[in-house]
């Protein structure tokens, strides 16, 4: 009996000595706990932060080519024809304006056509003054042709410079960058077609004032 007290004696000195010892070891660090659930909605909501990223930059790159298109129809076009349409008016003007005879004046023309166009002389007026009138209606009828003649050449000119004005807007119109140089052109082609038709009608009124003047004579 003392021998199996001495036994047990044994086992709990050495149980104690044991638990002492496991009381003294570092205990060691926790093993860490991979979470599915928390790194699934992390990654969603990475995924959702850079598609409001990539549409953010989208939005940037329509606002800038807007404004790039902006800048183009806003662009204006390199060169304007109206001066060179206004120079070949002004030359048919000058032609008209400078013609000889009868004036281009409603007053002016009345007064001329009651002098030189009497329906009929007094006999006060002399022989030597009607045939003076008849020279000069002569003379009026022939420089009533010359300035239809003038006017004819000078109109040849211009349509040569009018076919190149035409070709260079077309150009432009084709290659217009923008709505504004688009505009632009076709305002200019419109000009010249208004160009051509002041000058027909300055053509026309040249020629029917030198048959006028014939009949009249």
């Amino acid at each position: 009996m003392t021998t199996r007290f001495l036994s047990a004696a044994r086992a709990v000195s050495v149980a104690t000595v044991l638990a002492g010892a496991l009381m003294m070891v570092t205990p060691a660090d926790p093993i860490p706990v991979f979470d599915a659930a928390n790194y699934v909605q992390n990654t969603l909501g990475a995924v959702r932060a850079l598609q409001q990223i990539e549409n953010q930059v989208r939005q940037l790159q329509n606002e800038a080519q807007s404004l790039v298109n902006q800048s183009r129809n806003l662009t204006s076009l390199p060169s304007n024809v109206t001066d060179r349409l206004r120079a070949n008016l002004a030359t048919t003007r000058q032609l008209i304006t400078r013609a000889q005879g009868m004036a281009f004046d409603v007053q002016q023309t009345d007064a001329d056509f009651a002098r030189l166009y009497p329906q009929q002389y007094t006999a006060a007026v002399s022989g030597d003054q009607m045939v003076q009138d008849a020279r000069a209606r002569w003379q009026h009828m022939l420089t009533g042709l010359q300035t239809a003649m003038q006017m004819q050449s000078q109109v040849a000119q211009n349509l040569n410079s009018d076919e190149g004005v035409l070709a260079d807007l077309v150009s432009r119109s084709q290659s217009a960058t923008g709505a504004l140089q688009a505009m632009q052109a076709t305002n200019q082609l419109l000009a010249l077609q208004a160009k051509q038709s002041i000058q027909s009608q300055q053509l026309q009124l040249t020629q029917d004032r030198a048959a006028a003047l014939e009949l009249a004579r």
